[in-house]
């Protein structure tokens, strides 16, 4: 018998699982050259549907994410370069390979303890406030908390008053006369001129919690948009959920309008008070001489605006309409 040598026995790399051939990693990427732009128009389960920009036709392409991207998040209102089958044709598919840098960013959380910020829209111009002056009763708290969001996103609030054959809402904008805020009145059925004088040639993101006609105003505003509609609950007084994710839509005058689905709750732990002054100049100046650290808010005991206030410099509801703005952030919100 024909002994083994050790230095045989001792040669693991016999046993080694055989490398992979692999070409080496290059630093190069492509440059996508040929990528046309265009922006999300909605997000479903994965795909996005993208608006080409720059096409006489109106042509809309179904994309994915590429995987370059990683998880960067891309978002109803992102403009984006795609690749790829870019007919619009049935069954095809593009690929986003770029998300083009944001002007505005539209936030809210969970609740004001959740640290995960969620993205409702990127660069709207405008914060449109659906409200129904009744059927469901107008909510100011949350009306308020989306106004805090529409200041820190950087976003023009408009308050758009719906159901204004139930009751007077002289009651409802007397609230938000003192902080300047424009609203506009959309009766069922009626002339909606002033609505679109407002909408036109804005990126404008409607949001309400679900029963104010939300949907319903967005179905006359835009010809053919069949966005679902809901009813109240006789019971509990609020709103079923119609509509179950955002969705851009072109209004025949110029603009955009983002319907989004009915909110009951505005979370706003990634809004810092302190930063709130900044969205109104004319109390912002006055703050100059605030010590240190304050928030100005209605427990500061040495802040400049109520000196401004005592000697007439502003007025005392615009103030006051303010730091209820700013407490909103700090308490739950409720009907």
């Amino acid at each position: 018998m024909t002994r083994r040598r050790d230095d045989e026995l001792d040669d693991n790399s016999r046993f080694d699982r055989p490398r992979r051939r692999t070409q080496p990693r290059t630093k190069d990427r492509p440059t996508y050259d040929d990528a046309v732009e265009g922006f999300v128009i909605t997000v479903d389960r994965g795909r996005f549907t993208v608006r080409l920009s720059g096409e006489s036709e109106q042509r809309n392409v179904t994309a994915m994410k590429s995987r370059p991207l990683g998880r960067k998040g891309v978002v109803v209102g992102d403009r984006v370069r795609v690749v790829g089958d870019v007919s619009g044709a049935e069954g095809s598919l593009a690929r986003i390979v770029e998300v083009l840098p944001r002007d505005t960013v539209l936030r809210r959380t969970a609740d004001d303890s959740d640290p995960v910020e969620r993205i409702v829209v990127a660069n709207a111009t405008q914060l449109v406030v659906v409200t129904a002056v009744a059927d469901p009763e107008p909510r100011p708290r949350l009306i308020d908390r989306c106004l805090v969001a529409a200041y820190d996103a950087g976003l023009d609030p408009l308050l758009c008053l719906t159901k204004v054959d139930l009751a007077d809402p002289e009651g409802l904008l007397s609230i938000y006369r003192p902080l300047g805020v424009p609203y506009v009145v959309a009766a069922r059925g009626g002339d909606l001129a002033s609505v679109r004088q407002r909408l036109r040639d804005q990126v404008s993101v409607f949001v309400g919690h679900s029963g104010v006609g939300k949907s319903t105003l967005v179905n006359a505003l835009v010809p053919g948009a069949t966005r679902a509609t809901g009813h109240v609950n006789e019971v509990t007084g609020r709103g079923r959920h119609t509509s179950t994710s955002a969705l851009v839509l072109e209004l025949p005058g110029g603009g955009w309008v983002v319907d989004t689905p009915g909110i009951r709750s505005f979370g706003l732990a990634h809004v810092d008070p302190r930063e709130l002054i900044g969205a109104f100049d004319d109390l912002d100046v006055l703050t100059v001489d605030c010590p240190r650290g304050c928030t100005h808010g209605e427990a500061e005991p040495e802040c400049a605006l109520d000196d401004a206030v005592a000697d007439g410099r502003v007025d005392a509801e615009r103030v006051q309409s303010f730091r209820r703005l700013l407490s909103s952030r700090e308490r739950a919100e409720g009907d």
